[in-house]
């Protein structure tokens, strides 16, 4: 029976993996880890929490022990926006709380899942169809930390044995929790604004195309990759993984299908944007779908119709 931690628990993609992990493998199974913010309600009644800052090595350790923990999903980090306005602090929890949570794991030999991002890749990243294996030079602080930790994931497998996995995950779109400070934040909430105000103003301009993700094709994958047969994984940190890819002004356009009196404008944020066209167009994730059998279940028509379903009871 796996006993699974899962860090940043209660952090956008955090919430609702560890749900689902709870579902998977039994709500006691499951340890929720969080630094500083209360959980919600349902997770933290359908299983344990512990607090837990990992940045601080001991304080990982000693919920591992306590908890015999085999698995760490690890997901505590700074997102791209926030990290750039902050970088020393980015690098410790995204880099240093990597490390400790990595070095844990090789003393008690627990498996690591780490996600990674479109930010590990950077302008001079063939922008297109981005191979799983190309340059990577980001220009942002919070490309550089997943840079680190992809290679420092892969470091503590190939010298320790340490059963290390990830996925370069793209934008995450959920109804269940806002995200923290990302450059594709603006797809999440243009739902929140057309529902409430039939309005929004977007802060990446016409023609951003980035790719996304709906979060239960993001919880799919982590789970997934986490219980592939290693000898079929040739790669392991990390996998790209896609599902749709878009500009602004496509989301838009599946919105207005579903709500006709919908508007949107733009107010371009300089250091989103910035980040945004750092990033590739679209992912090549036939090595994900090649050695572990990915498949996503949204694209973008269908996972438009979920959040405008969802999302509304949420704002009553």
């Amino acid at each position: 029976m796996k006993k699974i931690l899962v860090t940043g628990s209660v952090g956008q993609i955090g919430s609702e993996l560890t749900l689902a992990l709870r579902e998977r493998y039994g709500n006691d199974n499951v340890v929720a880890g969080g630094r500083k913010t209360q959980p919600s309600e349902e997770l933290r009644n359908s299983g344990p929490f512990e607090i837990v800052d990992c940045t601080d090595i001991e304080a990982v350790n000693r919920v591992v022990v306590n908890h015999r923990i085999d698995t760490i999903y690890h997901l505590a980090a700074l997102l791209s926006a926030v990290a750039e306005n902050n970088p020393q602090l980015a690098w410790q929890v995204n880099v240093n709380a990597l490390v400790n949570v990595l070095e844990v794991a090789r003393e008690h030999n627990c498996a690591v899942f780490t996600p990674s991002s479109i930010g590990a890749f950077g302008p001079t990243t063939p922008a297109d169809n981005t191979p799983q294996d190309t340059i990577q030079r980001p220009t942002s602080m919070y490309g550089v930390t997943k840079v680190s930790g992809e290679l420092l994931c892969d470091y503590y497998h190939e010298k320790f044995g340490v059963d290390t996995r990830g996925l370069r995950y793209p934008g995450i779109i959920s109804y269940v929790t806002l995200p923290g400070g990302g450059t594709t934040d603006y797809a999440v909430q243009i739902f929140y604004d057309a529902i409430k105000h039939k309005r929004y103003t977007c802060f990446l301009k016409q023609g951003t195309k980035l790719d996304m993700m709906y979060m239960p094709d993001a919880i799919k994958g982590a789970i997934a990759v986490m219980e592939a047969d290693p000898r079929g994984l040739k790669h392991r940190n990390a996998f790209n993984v896609s599902a749709m890819s878009f500009a602004p002004e496509d989301i838009a356009a599946e919105v207005t299908k579903l709500i006709p009196e919908f508007t949107m404008d733009y107010e371009v944020d300089a250091l989103r944007q910035g980040i945004a066209d750092s990033w590739p167009n679209s992912m090549d994730d036939s090595a994900a779908r090649e050695e572990w059998g990915w498949q996503p279940d949204y694209d973008l028509p269908r996972m438009c119709r979920d959040m405008v379903e969802k999302l509304p009871p949420k704002l009553t």
